[in-house]
């Protein structure tokens, strides 16, 4: 276990490869599951400010969920999700046209309609966020369609926290993952 300011990482982090293998799994992380992907209390305003900008790239099932469920939803447990389909893929995916899910947000973002890039909680995947109070634990989620990302990334020899850079800097900051470095590479 790596303890760095107000989080605690699972040293399967460091331990464990993974790179998304769209090809392989076409999205499915994006369909499965029980609810929609995690949303932060900070996104869901995003969302409300940048709907419309994300609103032409969504599918026309997928604008309709998102009419008729709202922008986000709250469960059981009164955490914060995205809206399904016909509770099956995300309301903010799409299919590309080669079957792949994608996210309608990410797709937005790259055509650079919105600023939002897609929630943290699906930019950090196979990272799931447990919030206690005083600190948050990285854990990295095993799940079988995933495992042809972990294959993929013991081919490459890319390990999850190299991966997943970009959203763990996104989400903590450079100073951070700088940090998450030195633990794990005992680079000085």
């Amino acid at each position: 276990m790596i303890i760095i300011q107000e989080t605690v990482i699972s040293d399967d982090l460091a331990d464990q490869f993974f790179v998304c293998n769209l090809e392989a799994c076409k999205g499915a992380c994006c369909v499965e599951g029980d609810l929609g992907a995690p949303l932060e209390t900070a996104e869901l305003a995003i969302l409300e400010q940048e709907y419309a900008n994300i609103k032409p790239f969504l599918t026309d099932a997928g604008r309709a969920a998102i009419e008729a469920q709202g922008l986000y939803i709250k469960d059981w447990e009164d955490d914060f999700s995205t809206p399904t389909i016909e509770d099956k893929e995300c309301a903010y995916a799409l299919y590309d046209e080669r079957g792949i899910l994608k996210c309608g947000i990410e797709q937005a973002y790259l055509a650079g309609a919105t600023t939002f890039k897609k929630p943290i909680s699906c930019h950090l995947y196979p990272i799931r966020i447990t919030k206690y109070d005083g600190f948050e634990a990285l854990n990295y989620d095993r799940w079988g369609i995933c495992n042809p990302a972990c294959a993929f990334g013991a081919s490459l020899g890319v390990r999850v926290y190299q991966f997943l850079k970009e959203p763990l800097v996104r989400k903590y900051g450079a100073a951070w993952y700088a940090e998450l470095k030195r633990e794990i590479e005992g680079v000085k």
